[in-house]
């Protein structure tokens, strides 16, 4: 991998050197420098990885595809594995740094990861971070710190890291305590090591799951979706262009189904974009109305909508205080939430996330769910998920919400024609899936994201 990431660099590195007048940078420095600058925009101005990922689209030499997805490799296992590549550097950094060091915590961080957990030549790694710490106004002064670190680390990584605790290193404080107690010690640790395991890409089909898998060279899982081996650009596979099926996690392809048969039925879909349930209600013959605050994700939500062939009517406006002309049938709420159960498939949420935020979010999810309710026609259902792990998100909103309500009663998800699991079932009836409950001989086609469902039925006729 990083031969060929090298390669589509050279152009960069020419342009630069005749910009500069300075020598030639190494092979590889303009995508290693890009993951840098990446990893400060998440770690220090709490930017989600999918927005700095833009950065990508606006190099000021564009980057070679290889190029690109070594970028997205890198920043990824550094955000994955950064308790393990800070614990790695930290003993071999003997005095304290000051606060002022430029781009350096950065640069030693993409080259730890390489170091440790992608099997990059070291030459090449400790080369180029020390050209980047040179050229960083704010980190040159340290160069010699990071070459003499990183060989360090080059000669004794693999013995550190086999003596590592991965899933405690890798885990926030905060995240590891709250799952430990509410799902127990032992689940606690699975979740965790799950995360360290980069997961697979799963896809919900119009039709026919067993015959996508095979075409595809999946697994239709039980649930109905179809799982394959992570690989490549998703627009490249068999399908896409026909409008076949869509991206979605098994786990968030089932708040959907809970609604049941929905044909012909009014349903609103709130903070809908970008669209997988959204698509999921209409191939089911709803009528749908999607409502989301975002105007850019529902322009989003309209493209994935018409590369599919569904329709559906969209709104944009603020959930909590919106209300429609006429009462839905149903409404699925799947309201923003901290992502503590996504994890596995975005590894900066536990470097964004804060305990504070849970009170945040958790206030939001009240007022999204008591604006929700009066949208809902008597005897119509609404099912509201999140994809965190955390009770104040989940069942803490459903307890809430019936003890104010007496027009509302919690319905019992039956798992069966979901296809889900036993265990995803907790009482009274609600679904909750945790990371690591969805188990494969092959560790790369195993997890689940996630997830808490729950369905209620507003009283009258």
């Amino acid at each position: 991998m990083a031969n060929s990431a090298g390669q589509g660099a050279t152009s960069v590195s020419q342009a630069t050197k005749r910009k500069s007048g300075a020598h030639a940078l190494p092979t590889g420095f303009a995508a290693r420098d890009l993951c840098a600058r990446i990893l400060r925009q998440i770690l220090a101005k709490y930017q989600p990885l999918d927005e700095t990922l833009g950065l990508l689209d606006g190099a000021e030499t564009p980057l070679a595809p290889n190029d690109r997805a070594f970028v997205r490799a890198i920043v990824s296992t550094a955000l994955r594995r950064k308790g393990q590549i800070d614990d790695a550097l930290a003993r071999f950094i003997t005095s304290p740094l000051p606060d002022k060091r430029g781009l350096l915590d950065e640069i030693l961080l993409t080259g730890g990861a390489q170091l440790l957990f992608m099997e990059t030549p070291a030459h090449a790694v400790i080369n180029i971070a020390v050209e980047q710490t040179r050229r960083d106004k704010g980190a040159r002064r340290f160069a010699s710190l990071a070459n003499a670190v990183l060989r360090r680390v080059a000669g004794a990584g693999a013995d550190i890291v086999a003596a590592q605790d991965a899933a405690r290193l890798n885990t926030p404080d905060w995240l590891w305590s709250r799952w430990a107690a509410h799902y127990g010690d032992a689940a606690a640790r699975a979740i965790a090591e799950q995360h360290l395991i980069e997961p697979p890409l799963d896809l919900t089909v119009k039709a026919d799951p067993e015959r996508w898998a095979e075409r595809l060279g999946g697994i239709a899982l039980p649930t109905g979706s179809v799982r394959l081996a992570a690989r490549g650009r998703v627009e490249a596979l068999d399908g896409y262009g026909e409008g076949a099926w869509w991206v979605q996690d098994a786990a968030a392809a089932l708040p959907a189904r809970v609604l049941g048969d929905i044909a012909g039925q009014r349903v609103a879909d709130l903070c809908a974009a970008p669209g997988g349930k959204t698509a999921q209600l209409a191939r089911a013959g709803a009528q749908v109305m999607a409502v989301d605050q975002s105007t850019k994700r529902l322009e989003r939500l309209r493209e994935n909508m018409a590369r599919l062939g569904l329709t559906a009517e969209t709104v944009a406006a603020d959930v909590t205080t919106w209300r429609p002309d006429a009462p839905f049938d149903a409404v699925l709420l799947d309201a923003p939430c901290t992502a503590t159960g996504t994890i596995r498939r975005h590894p900066d949420i536990p470097h964004l996330k804060r305990p504070a935020d849970l009170e945040k979010l958790a206030d939001l999810q009240t007022r999204l769910l008591d604006n929700a309710v009066t949208m809902l026609r008597r005897g119509g259902v609404l099912v509201y998920c999140t994809c965190s792990l955390e009770p104040e998100e989940g069942i803490r909103q459903i307890d809430r919400l019936l003890a104010q309500r007496d027009d509302l009663s919690l319905e019992p998800i039956d798992p069966a024609p979901l296809g889900a699991r036993p265990e995803w079932t907790r009482s009274p009836g609600i679904l909750r899936t945790l990371p690591h409950q969805l188990p494969a001989e092959d560790p790369a086609m195993s997890g689940i994201d996630g997830f808490f469902v729950a369905r209620l039925r507003k009283s009258g006729a």
